[in-house]
């Protein structure tokens, strides 16, 4: 894909003038304009932003695309400040290229926030550049100049187009600092902008891995354990290679390899591999699970996180005490399309194609893995079927890497759903155990949390609210080790302590007979005016997603029969607010609406951020209903989606979004919405029905709200 890339700029050099504004995403400020007749190779490994004679912008979006909309919300940036016409943009993935870009990945939603000022300067840079240039050709002062829709205009209304400027914009001199717009100038950033990827994706023509495929490659599936803690004894592959079709089939590391020249023999094939597995240890299951997590709680040796004030003394001193435990399941990503990746390994060069969120370290880890040197590793990207963060972690493209080195050919590696959802990289379980204080008043005195995970670290977020609103806390975690892979899932941690700790709070104003957003927002007021600590969030953004989506919901004057339940978490950089709307039909509760009100500061695109929105409050929902795994002889029971529930398109409710402008930088969206959901729903559950829920999935704890989507 990189050749595409060249060959794009070489094109341009021959049938047309062309400005190219190269600049790197973490240094924009170098942003220059190049002369194109000495454009060479290093500079067409650079970012561009390009403009031709026909005014059509093209910018190589550096992050992976994964649905989140970052291809267009970079190029929205970058047309606003270079005030072209939308409509002529175009938009390019750029391939991996660590001397040209820094953070070239997707995770953690934060690649507006990162690259927000970096792009408005490469815009900007283009836009300065053609000014000056127009101003030499009319003998005018550049600042009786404006610009609209690719054109710049002089005093007389006389305009000349972008592409007509090119060639004398080159050699202009960038001043040290680039002028950028007023926000209140802004035309397209904020607006509601379609997807540049749409009609590719709607028509079949965008390339996700899956349909990536070059001619001569062979096929692979990889055969592993399908217990966790199993290790590889031998294998008879005797009948498999009797099918027509299969080339090989070749054992790595744990793991086997069936190469054939399609995936159909090849899934046929393996099912004919006689494999002895061995197990050094007693093999996880959820009886196992539950032991580990009891006696971790009350023997195990916590790592003190935070500790303010003296929390053991409020407990002593208490009028009264809440407490309360919650617990989460291992969970599957459960991307629509599952792991694959393509590998060309050569003896001293390795091409890598394929989705991933993360590919310089897949980059990295392959030339580790082939001891191949980095630079000679190129890693172009595709679309992505769902990432969710399973696809931060790279061992499928190590497999496909792998697996070309032994066969000495190209390889197309695809698991199949089953080994998807049976080989990680699952969401950790995690246990929780909450205590509050409580003085005659009602005013919380103490705060502790337990946080015991398997393979989650640190699973806690110990300056996170209602942190630093209380004088004396203690947070606390231990993490055991086990044999179950786990990795970052959407809004990692948080995704389920967002929901506990919400639901905790929620207990402790019914227990104080406090509604439970004001309860909130005296904390808040408590944290802004006498903070306790170190705290990462502000208070008065929290008390703004708080009011707002009170009074857009009509907190406490709902509809007869509606029961709300509220929830808010400030992660990623932004807060979110939501309240869930619950009704009894036949004493059964239903989900009829959610409302959340976002602060991510500035928002690029509208249809883009509402998007984000829906999808995490979606995938909130399905997840605290129904999402689990369970585990016996070290094996995962549900491998596929007839055992592992997701919600159904009939099942999600009205979602009303809304965003908070305040003019703020760009923060996170991607994650953001999703910690709050659980909480939203369980406290409007309480409401409606008056049981608590401390376990998700929500309908195994309880079949009365099996059905309430």
């Amino acid at each position: 894909m990189k050749n595409n890339r060249r060959d794009f700029l070489k094109n341009m050099l021959l049938t047309s003038g062309a400005l190219v504004v190269g600049f790197k995403t973490m240094a924009a400020e170098n942003a220059q304009i190049i002369d194109l007749n000495s454009l060479g190779d290093e500079l067409l490994s650079n970012a561009f932003l390009t403009i031709d004679s026909q005014n059509v912008i093209t910018i190589f979006s550096p992050n992976p695309e994964i649905g989140q909309g970052i291809k267009t919300a970079f190029a929205v940036i970058v047309a606003e400040e270079l005030d072209v016409d939308w409509e002529k943009v175009v938009v390019k993935q750029a391939d991996l290229d660590t001397k040209r870009f820094e953070r070239q990945l997707t995770g953690g939603s934060g690649a507006i926030k990162h690259s927000w000022e970096r792009l408005r300067k490469a815009g900007a840079a283009g836009k300065y550049a053609l000014v000056q240039a127009a101003a030499k050709k009319w003998n005018v002062s550049a600042n009786s100049l404006k610009t609209e829709k690719g054109k710049v205009i002089n005093e007389k209304g006389e305009s000349l187009t972008y592409g007509e400027l090119v060639n004398l914009a080159v050699g202009v001199t960038l001043p040290a600092d680039i002028p950028l717009k007023s926000t209140k100038d802004f035309t397209l950033i904020g607006k509601t902008i379609k997807s540049v990827d749409n009609k590719a994706v709607l028509t079949g023509k965008a390339i996700f891995g899956m349909d990536y495929k070059v001619p001569g490659m062979l096929y692979a599936q990889v055969i592993r354990s399908k217990s966790f803690g199993q290790k590889l004894v031998d294998f008879d592959a005797s009948e498999a290679l009797k099918i027509d079709g299969i080339i090989s089939v070749k054992s790595f590391g744990d793991k086997i390899a069936v190469i054939g020249k399609s995936n159909w023999p090849i899934m046929k094939a393996r099912k004919l591999v006689k494999i002895n597995w061995s197990a050094e240890k007693e093999l996880e299951s959820d009886e196992m699970h539950n032991r580990i997590f009891s006696d971790l709680m009350v023997n195990g040796k916590f790592e003190t996180r935070r500790k303010d004030g003296d929390v053991e003394q409020a407990f002593k001193d208490a009028h009264k005490i809440i407490e309360a435990e919650y617990q989460c399941p291992f969970l599957s990503h459960s991307p629509m399309e599952p792991m694959n990746f393509f590998a060309d390994v050569k003896s001293d060069s390795v091409k890598l194609v394929g989705p991933t969120q993360t590919p310089q370290s897949a980059q990295n880890q392959v030339s580790k893995l082939l001891n191949i040197p980095v630079e000679n590793i190129t890693v172009d990207l595709t679309k992505m079927g769902g990432g969710f963060g399973r696809r931060l972690n790279n061992d499928y493209a190590l497999e496909a890497a792998e697996v070309s080195a032994l066969a000495k050919a190209p390889i197309k590696l695809q698991w199949t759903r089953e080994d998807d959802m049976n080989g990680g990289i699952y969401r950790p379980a995690v246990r929780y155990k909450f205590k509050a204080s409580l003085d005659k008043a009602g005013n919380v005195t103490g705060f502790m949390l337990k946080g015991v995970g398997l393979n989650a670290g640190n699973s806690t977020r110990q300056d996170n609210f209602p942190v630093g609103a209380i004088d004396n806390v203690l947070v606390e975690s231990v993490d055991y080790k086990s044999d179950i892979t786990t990795g970052p899932w959407r809004a990692p941690i948080t995704n389920f302590l967002a929901y506990a700790e919400q639901a905790f709070i929620d207990e402790i104003a019914f227990a104080v007979g406090k509604d439970p957003v004001k309860l909130r927002l005296e904390l808040l007021k408590k944290a802004q005016e006498m903070p306790v600590g170190k705290i990462t969030y502000e208070p008065a953004r929290f008390e703004k997603v708080i009011t707002t989506v009170a009074e857009r919901a009509k907190w406490g004057n709902a509809k007869k029969g509606i029961h709300q339940g509220f929830s808010v978490y400030f992660s990623h950089n932004s807060y979110v607010a939501q309240i869930a709307e619950v009704e009894l039909k036949k004493g059964k509760p239903s989900l009829k609406k959610v409302f959340a009100v976002t602060d991510c500061g500035i928002v690029i695109n509208q249809s883009g951020a509402r998007n984000q929105i829906y999808g995490a409050i979606v995938d909130g929902l399905g997840h605290a209903m129904y999402g689990n795994l369970n585990f016996e002889n070290g094996a995962p029971k549900q491998t596929n989606f007839d055992q592992y529930r997701m919600i159904k398109f009939n099942e999600v409710p009205e979602i009303d979004a809304y965003f908070v402008d305040n003019g703020i930088d760009p923060t996170g969206l991607g994650e953001p919405a999703l910690p709050p959901t659980g909480g939203a729903l369980a406290n409007a559950i309480f409401k409606a029905t008056g049981k608590r829920l401390y376990k998700q999935p929500f309908a195994m704890e309880d079949e009365k709200v099996a059905e309430i989507l």
